[in-house]
Protein backbone atom coordinates (compact mmCIF):
# COMPACT_ATOMS: atom_id res chain seq x y z
CA UNK A 1 0.00 0.00 0.00
CA UNK A 2 1.42 2.74 -1.47
CA UNK A 3 1.58 6.76 0.62
CA UNK A 4 0.12 7.90 -2.67
CA UNK A 5 -2.63 5.59 -2.60
CA UNK A 6 -3.81 6.35 0.65
CA UNK A 7 -3.86 10.22 -0.39
CA UNK A 8 -6.67 9.32 -2.84
CA UNK A 9 -8.39 6.34 -1.13
CA UNK A 10 -10.63 6.91 2.51
CA UNK A 11 -10.49 2.79 2.63
CA UNK A 12 -7.76 0.02 1.10
CA UNK A 13 -7.63 -3.03 1.73
CA UNK A 14 -4.63 -5.56 0.63
CA UNK A 15 -5.45 -9.27 1.33
CA UNK A 16 -7.91 -9.18 4.20
CA UNK A 17 -8.99 -12.23 5.69
CA UNK A 18 -11.06 -13.26 8.14
CA UNK A 19 -11.47 -16.74 9.34
CA UNK A 20 -13.71 -18.82 12.24
CA UNK A 21 -12.59 -22.14 13.26
CA UNK A 22 -12.45 -23.37 9.26
CA UNK A 23 -14.88 -21.32 7.98
CA UNK A 24 -13.41 -18.24 5.87
CA UNK A 25 -15.71 -15.63 5.88
CA UNK A 26 -13.70 -13.00 4.64
CA UNK A 27 -11.05 -14.04 1.35
CA UNK A 28 -8.48 -11.95 0.50
CA UNK A 29 -10.25 -9.02 0.18
CA UNK A 30 -8.72 -5.89 -1.65
CA UNK A 31 -10.71 -3.05 -1.34
CA UNK A 32 -10.07 0.55 -3.11
CA UNK A 33 -12.37 3.33 -1.86
CA UNK A 34 -11.88 6.62 -3.02
CA UNK A 35 -12.23 9.83 -1.30
CA UNK A 36 -15.54 11.60 -1.97
CA UNK A 37 -17.21 8.48 -3.06
CA UNK A 38 -20.58 6.99 -2.12
CA UNK A 39 -19.25 3.34 -2.61
CA UNK A 40 -21.90 0.78 -2.57
CA UNK A 41 -20.48 -2.80 -0.92
CA UNK A 42 -23.15 -5.47 -1.90
CA UNK A 43 -23.81 -8.89 -2.06
CA UNK A 44 -25.97 -11.45 -0.55
CA UNK A 45 -26.86 -12.00 3.22
CA UNK A 46 -23.71 -14.01 4.89
CA UNK A 47 -21.61 -12.77 1.84
CA UNK A 48 -18.95 -11.06 4.39
CA UNK A 49 -20.05 -7.41 4.05
CA UNK A 50 -20.73 -7.09 7.67
CA UNK A 51 -17.95 -8.79 8.99
CA UNK A 52 -15.92 -6.69 6.80
CA UNK A 53 -16.90 -3.73 8.43
CA UNK A 54 -16.16 -4.85 11.89
CA UNK A 55 -12.46 -5.67 10.89
CA UNK A 56 -12.10 -1.72 9.45
CA UNK A 57 -13.65 -0.50 12.82
CA UNK A 58 -11.24 -2.66 14.80
CA UNK A 59 -14.45 -4.38 16.10
CA UNK A 60 -12.51 -7.75 15.40
CA UNK A 61 -9.39 -8.69 14.33
CA UNK A 62 -8.32 -9.48 10.76
CA UNK A 63 -6.54 -12.91 10.35
CA UNK A 64 -4.59 -11.61 7.38
CA UNK A 65 -4.21 -8.71 5.22
CA UNK A 66 -4.02 -5.12 5.96
CA UNK A 67 -6.24 -2.42 6.35
CA UNK A 68 -5.77 1.54 5.79
CA UNK A 69 -8.10 4.26 6.64
CA UNK A 70 -8.02 7.58 5.62
CA UNK A 71 -4.34 6.83 4.62
CA UNK A 72 -3.49 5.67 8.20
CA UNK A 73 -2.70 2.04 9.13
CA UNK A 74 -5.24 0.12 10.73
CA UNK A 75 -5.26 -1.24 13.77
CA UNK A 76 -2.76 0.65 14.93
CA UNK A 77 -3.80 4.17 13.95
CA UNK A 78 -7.17 3.08 15.25
CA UNK A 79 -7.29 6.34 18.40
CA UNK A 80 -6.27 8.39 15.43
CA UNK A 81 -8.79 7.44 12.72
CA UNK A 82 -11.74 6.58 14.50
CA UNK A 83 -12.72 10.32 16.14
CA UNK A 84 -13.07 10.94 12.21
CA UNK A 85 -15.07 8.33 11.13
CA UNK A 86 -18.68 7.64 11.64
CA UNK A 87 -20.40 4.53 11.58
CA UNK A 88 -23.39 2.68 12.05
CA UNK A 89 -23.36 -1.17 12.15
CA UNK A 90 -26.12 -3.11 13.11
CA UNK A 91 -29.06 -1.03 13.34
CA UNK A 92 -28.63 1.84 16.16
CA UNK A 93 -28.31 2.00 19.91
CA UNK A 94 -30.95 3.73 21.20
CA UNK A 95 -32.62 3.55 24.70
CA UNK A 96 -36.20 3.87 23.86
CA UNK A 97 -37.29 5.45 26.46
CA UNK A 98 -35.49 8.36 26.60
CA UNK A 99 -35.51 11.32 23.68
CA UNK A 100 -34.26 11.53 20.83
CA UNK A 101 -32.52 14.51 22.01
CA UNK A 102 -31.31 12.51 25.44
CA UNK A 103 -30.03 9.26 23.53
CA UNK A 104 -27.58 11.94 21.56
CA UNK A 105 -27.00 13.55 24.71
CA UNK A 106 -25.89 10.45 26.27
CA UNK A 107 -24.04 8.83 23.55
CA UNK A 108 -22.16 12.25 23.02
CA UNK A 109 -21.23 12.15 27.28
CA UNK A 110 -19.56 8.60 26.44
CA UNK A 111 -17.26 9.86 23.62
CA UNK A 112 -13.89 11.16 25.46
CA UNK A 113 -13.18 13.66 22.51
CA UNK A 114 -16.24 15.16 22.18
CA UNK A 115 -15.82 18.63 24.39
CA UNK A 116 -18.78 19.14 27.00
CA UNK A 117 -18.79 22.59 26.51
CA UNK A 118 -20.37 22.68 22.76
CA UNK A 119 -22.36 19.19 23.38
CA UNK A 120 -26.34 20.57 23.45
CA UNK A 121 -24.99 22.90 20.51
CA UNK A 122 -23.91 20.20 18.20
CA UNK A 123 -26.77 17.48 19.35
CA UNK A 124 -29.15 20.41 18.34
CA UNK A 125 -26.82 20.95 14.91
CA UNK A 126 -27.11 17.22 14.36
CA UNK A 127 -30.97 16.41 14.76
CA UNK A 128 -31.37 19.14 12.48
CA UNK A 129 -29.26 18.00 9.88
CA UNK A 130 -31.05 14.59 9.82
CA UNK A 131 -34.52 16.63 9.94
CA UNK A 132 -35.58 15.47 13.48
CA UNK A 133 -35.51 18.49 15.40
CA UNK A 134 -39.37 18.50 15.36
CA UNK A 135 -39.17 15.36 17.26
CA UNK A 136 -36.36 15.71 19.47
CA UNK A 137 -38.23 15.71 22.51
CA UNK A 138 -40.57 12.52 21.73
CA UNK A 139 -39.42 9.36 23.39
CA UNK A 140 -37.52 6.99 20.77
CA UNK A 141 -39.61 4.04 21.01
CA UNK A 142 -42.48 5.96 19.05
CA UNK A 143 -39.80 6.65 16.43
CA UNK A 144 -40.49 4.97 13.45
CA UNK A 145 -37.90 3.14 11.61
CA UNK A 146 -36.63 5.50 9.62
CA UNK A 147 -36.65 8.06 12.29
CA UNK A 148 -34.53 5.35 14.26
CA UNK A 149 -31.68 5.66 11.55
CA UNK A 150 -31.56 9.16 11.03
CA UNK A 151 -31.45 9.28 14.73
CA UNK A 152 -27.99 6.49 14.61
CA UNK A 153 -27.24 8.99 11.71
CA UNK A 154 -26.75 11.96 13.66
CA UNK A 155 -25.03 10.28 16.54
CA UNK A 156 -22.48 9.26 13.95
CA UNK A 157 -22.39 13.24 13.00
CA UNK A 158 -21.93 14.88 15.91
CA UNK A 159 -18.51 15.50 14.98
CA UNK A 160 -17.56 16.42 11.16
CA UNK A 161 -16.65 13.35 10.10
CA UNK A 162 -14.03 12.88 6.62
CA UNK A 163 -15.73 9.02 5.99
CA UNK A 164 -19.34 7.73 6.83
CA UNK A 165 -19.68 3.48 7.32
CA UNK A 166 -23.16 2.25 7.21
CA UNK A 167 -24.30 -1.30 7.41
CA UNK A 168 -27.98 -2.12 5.37
CA UNK A 169 -29.12 1.38 6.60
CA UNK A 170 -32.31 0.90 4.46
CA UNK A 171 -32.74 -2.52 6.21
CA UNK A 172 -36.59 -3.00 7.44
CA UNK A 173 -37.63 0.48 6.39
CA UNK A 174 -40.76 1.52 4.73
CA UNK A 175 -40.32 3.35 1.06
CA UNK A 176 -40.92 6.89 3.00
CA UNK A 177 -37.84 5.73 5.35
CA UNK A 178 -35.72 4.61 2.45
CA UNK A 179 -36.32 7.76 0.45
CA UNK A 180 -34.98 9.44 3.82
CA UNK A 181 -31.71 8.31 4.55
CA UNK A 182 -31.43 8.09 1.11
CA UNK A 183 -31.83 11.99 0.49
CA UNK A 184 -29.55 12.52 3.65
CA UNK A 185 -26.82 10.58 2.38
CA UNK A 186 -26.29 11.91 -0.67
CA UNK A 187 -26.82 15.30 0.51
CA UNK A 188 -24.14 14.48 3.00
CA UNK A 189 -21.73 13.02 0.00
CA UNK A 190 -22.39 16.72 -1.64
CA UNK A 191 -20.82 18.35 1.63
CA UNK A 192 -17.26 15.83 0.54
CA UNK A 193 -18.20 13.44 3.41
CA UNK A 194 -17.10 9.43 1.91
CA UNK A 195 -19.81 7.21 2.48
CA UNK A 196 -19.77 3.88 2.64
CA UNK A 197 -22.74 2.00 2.23
CA UNK A 198 -23.00 -2.08 2.94
CA UNK A 199 -26.46 -3.36 1.39
CA UNK A 200 -28.11 -6.38 -0.27
CA UNK A 201 -30.83 -4.26 -1.95
CA UNK A 202 -29.59 -3.68 -5.21
CA UNK A 203 -31.78 -0.74 -6.10
CA UNK A 204 -30.79 1.03 -3.64
CA UNK A 205 -27.10 1.01 -4.09
CA UNK A 206 -28.06 1.57 -8.32
CA UNK A 207 -29.61 5.25 -7.09
CA UNK A 208 -27.36 6.06 -4.37
CA UNK A 209 -23.68 4.75 -5.09
CA UNK A 210 -21.09 5.93 -7.26
CA UNK A 211 -18.88 3.23 -6.92
CA UNK A 212 -19.65 -0.38 -5.99
CA UNK A 213 -17.98 -3.76 -4.92
CA UNK A 214 -19.54 -7.09 -5.24
CA UNK A 215 -18.94 -9.92 -2.22
CA UNK A 216 -19.94 -13.82 -2.76
CA UNK A 217 -19.03 -16.10 -0.22
CA UNK A 218 -16.35 -13.79 1.41
CA UNK A 219 -14.98 -13.37 -2.38
CA UNK A 220 -14.63 -9.83 -4.19
CA UNK A 221 -16.37 -10.34 -7.63
CA UNK A 222 -16.13 -7.55 -9.46
CA UNK A 223 -15.49 -3.54 -7.82
CA UNK A 224 -15.15 -0.25 -10.02
CA UNK A 225 -17.60 2.75 -11.22
CA UNK A 226 -21.39 1.88 -11.92
CA UNK A 227 -20.80 2.89 -15.77
CA UNK A 228 -17.72 0.34 -15.61
CA UNK A 229 -19.87 -2.45 -14.49
CA UNK A 230 -22.56 -1.93 -17.37
CA UNK A 231 -20.25 -2.03 -19.71
CA UNK A 232 -19.38 -5.32 -18.53
CA UNK A 233 -22.86 -6.46 -18.84
CA UNK A 234 -22.89 -5.93 -22.46
CA UNK A 235 -23.76 -8.63 -24.79
CA UNK A 236 -23.09 -9.30 -28.41
CA UNK A 237 -24.18 -11.97 -30.71
CA UNK A 238 -23.57 -12.67 -34.55
CA UNK A 239 -25.67 -15.16 -37.11
CA UNK A 240 -23.32 -16.60 -39.61
CA UNK A 241 -23.42 -19.82 -40.85
CA UNK A 242 -19.92 -19.53 -40.60
CA UNK A 243 -20.05 -20.29 -37.31
CA UNK A 244 -16.36 -21.42 -36.29
CA UNK A 245 -14.64 -18.62 -38.47
CA UNK A 246 -16.46 -16.18 -36.46
CA UNK A 247 -15.18 -17.77 -32.90
CA UNK A 248 -12.20 -17.18 -34.40
CA UNK A 249 -12.14 -13.81 -34.79
CA UNK A 250 -13.63 -12.73 -31.71
CA UNK A 251 -11.32 -14.71 -30.06
CA UNK A 252 -8.33 -12.71 -32.08
CA UNK A 253 -10.28 -9.59 -30.89
CA UNK A 254 -10.31 -10.98 -26.94
CA UNK A 255 -13.80 -11.02 -26.34
CA UNK A 256 -14.87 -13.85 -23.74
CA UNK A 257 -17.43 -16.12 -26.29
CA UNK A 258 -20.08 -17.58 -24.02
CA UNK A 259 -20.89 -21.54 -24.07
CA UNK A 260 -22.75 -23.04 -27.36
CA UNK A 261 -25.29 -20.53 -28.32
CA UNK A 262 -28.32 -21.60 -30.81
CA UNK A 263 -27.42 -22.78 -34.54
CA UNK A 264 -26.08 -20.30 -36.35
CA UNK A 265 -24.92 -17.82 -33.63
CA UNK A 266 -22.08 -16.75 -31.96
CA UNK A 267 -22.25 -14.81 -28.30
CA UNK A 268 -19.63 -12.71 -26.79
CA UNK A 269 -19.23 -10.46 -23.91
CA UNK A 270 -18.23 -7.14 -24.67
CA UNK A 271 -15.84 -4.96 -22.79
CA UNK A 272 -13.70 -2.38 -24.44
CA UNK A 273 -14.46 -3.01 -28.18
CA UNK A 274 -16.71 -1.49 -30.26
CA UNK A 275 -19.73 -3.30 -32.04
CA UNK A 276 -18.54 -1.28 -35.19
CA UNK A 277 -15.11 -3.07 -34.64
CA UNK A 278 -16.50 -6.56 -34.68
CA UNK A 279 -18.43 -6.28 -37.77
CA UNK A 280 -15.28 -4.94 -39.54
CA UNK A 281 -13.38 -7.75 -38.22
CA UNK A 282 -15.75 -10.58 -39.46
CA UNK A 283 -16.30 -8.91 -43.10
CA UNK A 284 -12.51 -8.46 -43.28
CA UNK A 285 -11.88 -11.87 -42.40
CA UNK A 286 -14.50 -12.68 -45.01
CA UNK A 287 -16.85 -14.30 -42.04
CA UNK A 288 -20.98 -14.08 -44.01
CA UNK A 289 -22.68 -11.91 -41.70
CA UNK A 290 -26.16 -12.57 -41.60
CA UNK A 291 -27.33 -10.08 -38.18
CA UNK A 292 -25.41 -8.38 -35.26
CA UNK A 293 -27.40 -7.70 -32.39
CA UNK A 294 -26.28 -6.24 -29.00
CA UNK A 295 -27.86 -6.43 -26.05
CA UNK A 296 -27.36 -4.81 -22.59
CA UNK A 297 -28.04 -6.96 -19.16
CA UNK A 298 -29.63 -5.27 -16.60
CA UNK A 299 -27.33 -4.79 -13.28
CA UNK A 300 -29.57 -6.92 -11.73
CA UNK A 301 -28.33 -9.62 -14.33
CA UNK A 302 -24.96 -9.19 -14.08
CA UNK A 303 -24.80 -9.46 -10.67
CA UNK A 304 -26.80 -12.84 -10.57
CA UNK A 305 -24.20 -13.51 -13.06
CA UNK A 306 -21.25 -12.42 -10.96
CA UNK A 307 -22.28 -14.33 -7.78
CA UNK A 308 -24.43 -17.05 -8.84
CA UNK A 309 -27.32 -15.39 -6.77
CA UNK A 310 -30.32 -13.24 -6.90
CA UNK A 311 -30.24 -10.00 -4.63
CA UNK A 312 -33.60 -8.33 -3.42
CA UNK A 313 -34.39 -5.35 -6.10
CA UNK A 314 -36.03 -3.36 -4.07
CA UNK A 315 -36.17 -4.52 -0.46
Amino acid sequence: MSDAAGSRLAIETSGLGKSFGRQRAVDDLDLSVPRGSVFGFLGPNGSGKTTTIRMLLGLAAATSGEIRMLGEPMPTALRSVLPRVGALVEGPAIYPFLSGRANLLRLDSADRHASSRTRRARVGAALDRVGLSHASEKRAHAYSLGMKQRLGIANALLRPRELLILDEPSNGLDPQGTREVRNLIRSLAEEGTTVFVSSHLLSEIEQLCSHVAVMSAGRLVAQGTLDELRRGATRLTVTTPDVEDARRVLTELRLEIEPAASDGAVAAALTDVLPETVTAALVAAGVRVRGIAVAGETLEERFVALTGEGFDVAG
